[in-house]
């Protein structure tokens, strides 16, 4: 291997900010969602094909083995590598819809739940949907095969393959959808094809051999390669592009992937139905096989326990025998009476055969139920990991049997977690297929817990092959955990052919060695994830990776579970002295890498199965690295009005000399004068406001209407006034003064507002006493103009009432600025939509607040041609972030322009700092929504 060489010929193409070398990164890039770490020797970012070919052929030339990485989300250690590390950049999201939706070609890029939002305005999806849809990328969808709660075997990325655009081991191109390609492929490896076609007749030959492959994939099966592809097909390139499906980046790159969707059914019904015992449930799932149901989840006992807390399990748990368990079933159709004919059919079947539920069950069409029944489901495997010892993980398995054998399946499995001392291990799983996961806790700190895993991998194994015939891995991938087993589920002969396929697609074995074939009989024992303690505020994370679509700086830095990944290294250096050079570098770099640029927007809790929200972690940090500035918070929360006065003089000062000198040199003083204050004054922004200078218009406020209201208007924006070019020369609290007056409100301003806050600019930093000061200054000020709750209180910024909601009294009325609108100013106005074409930015803080679905309801009540752009989520601005950090902003909204359409000239949003960042990376300006509220409505007349 020349490794060397390898990477000088690669940074000759690839940007050089995309090439990771630096021990803190790689550290942080060396995890997946598995329990294994390997640490690579380079992590490259790619961002096109072009990309892609020229490295897969360097590698060739300099033997230096790669291994490639969507989102990280795989559970088998299969995209992890002490080599080089090839992770997809940011800018593989084309897409194209065809044949009425029927068709989406992806690339592999896109996250599953957003191509799925790509068809629903079809009414269609893709086939697989795997509990990370929402983070798994699909690349990793269909490098894995993944399947999910209802996609079964006939909906998997196999089954419903239409075409795949592939790099092949030696960096030459197929795309099945272009004849000429074909043609091309043909013609340039036709000894591959050859070897492919004579390897899938020597198996059709072998009737044991094909035998085995039919009944294996009847069941859910992703161990090892597709063998089911070499008697499925007689074409070799069909062979070809199946053989890709699940492979885990061991045969090829997959630039992209064409999948014939799925019908998504507009009604769904779903019901719990609890038995006496597994015996029972899984006699009855044997009789639903044949009913009209979309899933049926099985969760066992110990499943059941762990989920005791949730209100719809708590009130019947008591009403249960211990062993019993229950099953989660939904029926889907496309109109109401179809679905109610379902409804009938499957009680039908469960009642008039088997032994019946023990409780009374009812289908509900109720979305809000259903959820919570999904919910349950969902949370057993976080509720398991919540309560693993710190230092500990929390490892899901993943068997199939086939559904006559399930309940004794079910037993046999309980059996062993008695005998090798598994006694908090549950049971849950896509029973319909067969196919359960059990989760366990698991510490690897010592030999006695590694013996102990390893006997009972080993006993499953056999239990699974040997007695049941069954899958070792039904939908996870094989990857380096099941990779010693591989050769004891398909037998000598099958392990030859699967060997054979290596050789056949990757002769110099370059593509992630070590993954699904592997003659180390103890893979899946070493180079063992650590999790040592590090703080309780992260400490229950399982480094899924769930978490990273939300973070506005993961292409810029790092991952919330990077993040945690180095803070846990962090901890284990400190108690190793001779590590104290490591440490210190470590610690140098995390300053800026981890602490510096993480927004604090907290969308990673939304992720999170366990609710982490880094951004804690993140201000607990900032409190330690701060404290010899809490004079200068003491100060500052004292004197809060002095302190925005002088920022607005300073932003007097600064918009009088861009008049004089203009945006650019600007830039370039204030850049000077920042680095000359270490960081203190912050990077100059084109649109950097004017001062607001609100109490002017506040004092000319004069009541006379019945209907009062207390408004708040944020620091923010009592501060910041309005853009240099904005065309509209109000403020957003003049235009709040306007629009309430004109909605019949008389405004109350509590007492001495100019000194209030919400505490965010204080906890942000990691001043949480001088926080809650001002959140208890805030929330008497409002108790007393509000007279104790008797007024409505409108916050006018998200992100403030978010903030300030932490300490308000239950007794008040607090309203989110989409909250208000919606109760109280939509209908006392007459509304006059817009028809221009505006985008709405959705901030994190509305996000949090569940008000997502309200805000973009009142956009749509305000405009006829209303976008939100994708995959955009926090903007990174987070309050001063984008002066002291832009880059952080630019990061999270590199997409956001090219994203709009053409006619859209402007955007809305509910915060004012957010609003400058994105009204700088979308070039189009963006302001509140209660100016487009503002515009098209007006006084409602009495009749």
């Amino acid at each position: 291997m020349k490794y060397q060489e390898f990477l000088d010929q690669v940074k000759a193409l690839c940007a050089e900010n995309n090439i990771i070398e630096d021990p803190l990164r790689t550290l942080a890039y060396g995890t997946d969602a598995s329990f294994y770490r390997l640490i690579p020797k380079a992590v490259i970012k790619v961002e096109s094909i072009p990309e892609v070919v020229y490295i897969i052929k360097a590698a060739n030339k300099y033997a230096v083995p790669i291994t490639f990485r969507a989102a990280g989300t795989s559970l088998s250690g299969q995209a992890i590598t002490e080599f080089v590390l090839i992770s997809l950049g940011n800018k593989w999201q084309n897409y194209k819809i065809l044949d009425e939706g029927k068709i989406i070609q992806l690339e592999p890029g896109i996250i599953g739940a957003q191509a799925n939002k790509y068809l629903a305005p079809y009414g269609r999806k893709i086939g697989p949907d795997p509990a990370s849809i929402s983070s798994a990328k699909i690349g990793g969808i269909a490098a894995n095969n993944a399947s999910g709660m209802c996609c079964g075997t006939a909906h998997n990325t196999y089954h419903t393959l239409e075409s795949i655009h592939c790099i092949m081991a030696d960096g030459s191109q197929l795309n099945t959808a272009d004849p000429t390609s074909v043609s091309q492929f043909k013609h340039t490896h036709h000894t591959m094809l050859e070897a492919l076609s004579l390897l899938a007749q020597d198996v059709k030959n072998d009737p044991e051999l094909k035998q085995k492959i039919e009944h294996k994939y009847r069941l859910k099966n992703t161990t090892g390669y597709a063998l089911n592809a070499l008697t499925d097909f007689t074409d070799p390139i069909d062979i070809l592009a199946h053989l890709l499906i699940g492979s885990e980046g061991t045969l090829g790159f997959i630039a992209n992937v064409s999948y014939r969707t799925m019908i998504e059914e507009k009604h769904k019904a779903s019901a719990l139905i609890f038995f006496n015992d597994i015996q029972a449930a899984c006699d009855a799932v044997s009789r639903l096989k044949h009913t009209p149901v979309a899933a049926v989840e099985l969760m066992d006992w110990p499943a059941l326990n762990s989920v005791r807390h949730h209100d719809v399990i708590s009130q019947t748990i008591t009403q249960l025998e211990e062993g019993s368990c229950v099953l989660l079933v939904e029926t889907r159709a496309q109109c109401l009476h179809q679905l109610e004919n379902q409804v009938d059919k499957i009680n039908q079947v469960l009642n008039q055969a088997g032994e019946p539920a023990c409780l009374d069950y009812q289908f509900s069409q109720d979305a809000s139920l259903c959820a919570q029944y999904w919910a349950i489901r969902k949370g057993v495997f976080p509720a398991v990991g919540a309560i693993r010892s710190t230092g500990s993980t929390v490892l899901i398995e993943d068997v199939a049997y086939p559904v006559a054998e399930l309940a004794n399946a079910v037993n046999d499995l309980h059996k062993l977690f008695e005998k090798w001392h598994y006694h908090d291990a549950v049971i849950f799983g896509h029973a319909l297929e067969g196919n359960l996961h059990f989760v366990f806790p698991q510490s690897f700190d010592t030999q006695t817990d590694i013996d102990r895993y390893d006997g009972l991998m080993k006993d499953v194994a056999n239990m699974t092959v040997g007695k049941y015939q069954g899958s070792l891995k039904a939908e996870h991938g094989t990857g380096r955990n099941m990779a010693p087993f591989v050769e004891l589920e398909w037998g000598q002969t099958g392990y030859g052919v699967m060997e054979k396929i290596k050789q056949i697609f990757d002769p110099t074995g370059i593509l992630n060695p070590g993954v699904i074939l592997n003659n180390n009989k103890n893979i899946h024992l070493e180079n063992i994830k650590p999790l040592p303690a590090s703080n309780p505020l992260i400490d229950a994370c399982i480094e899924c990776g769930f978490c990273e679509s939300n973070c506005p700086s993961k292409d810029l830095t790092l991952s919330p579970r990077q993040r945690i990944v180095i803070s846990r290294e962090l901890s284990r250096l400190a108690t190793a002295p001779e590590e104290k050079e490591r440490l210190a570098a470590l610690e140098k770099d995390y300053q800026y890498q981890a602490i510096d640029t993480c927004a604090g927007c907290g969308l990673c809790s939304m992720a999170c199965p366990v609710g982490i929200n880094t951004g804690d972690l993140t201000r607990h940090l900032r409190q330690e690295n701060n404290k010899l500035n809490t004079n200068k918070a003491k100060w500052a929360a004292k004197h809060f009005d002095t302190s925005t006065k002088v920022i607005k003089v300073a932003l007097d000062s600064a918009n009088i000399t861009r008049n004089i000198i203009g945006n650019k040199t600007m830039s370039k003083l204030v850049s000077q004068v920042n680095k000359v204050s270490q960081g203190t004054v912050g990077e100059w922004r084109p649109n950097t406001p004017k001062a607001n200078h609100w109490l002017k218009e506040a004092r000319a406020n004069k009541g006379n209407h019945t209907k009062k209201v207390v408004y708040f208007p944020s620091c923010a924006n009592r501060t910041l006034g309005i853009d240099p070019d904005q065309q509209d020369s109000r403020s957003l609290t003049q235009v709040i003064f306007e629009l309430l007056d004109k909605a019949g409100f008389d405004v109350i301003l509590p007492k001495q507002v100019s000194d209030l806050c919400c505490g965010m600019p204080f906890q942000s930093k990691g001043f949480f006493e001088q926080a809650d000061e001002k959140r208890n200054q805030l929330n008497q000020a409002l108790l007393n103009a509000s007279e104790s709750g008797k007024w409505p209180i409108l916050f006018d910024t998200s992100p403030c009432i978010n903030s300030a909601d932490q300490g308000l009294d239950k007794k008040l009325d607090a309203y989110d600025p989409v909250q208000f609108a919606l109760e109280h100013l939509v209908p006392a106005l007459n509304i006059q939509k817009s028809s221009d074409s505006i985008s709405l930015h959705v901030t994190c803080s509305t996000k949090k607040a569940g008000l997502e679905p309200s805000m973009l309801n009142l956009a749509n009540l305000l405009c006829d041609n209303i976008y939100v752009p994708d995959d955009i989520g926090c903007c990174g601005f987070a309050g001063d972030k984008g002066f002291s950090h832009p880059e952080l902003n630019q990061s999270a909204l590199a997409n956001l322009k090219q994203q709009l359409p053409k006619e859209c000239e402007r955007g809305i949003s509910s915060s004012r700092t957010c609003e400058i960042g994105l009204s700088e990376h979308a070039g189009v300006p963006y302001q509140s929504l209660y100016y487009l509220l503002d515009e098209v409505s007006q006084t409602k007349r009495a009749d």
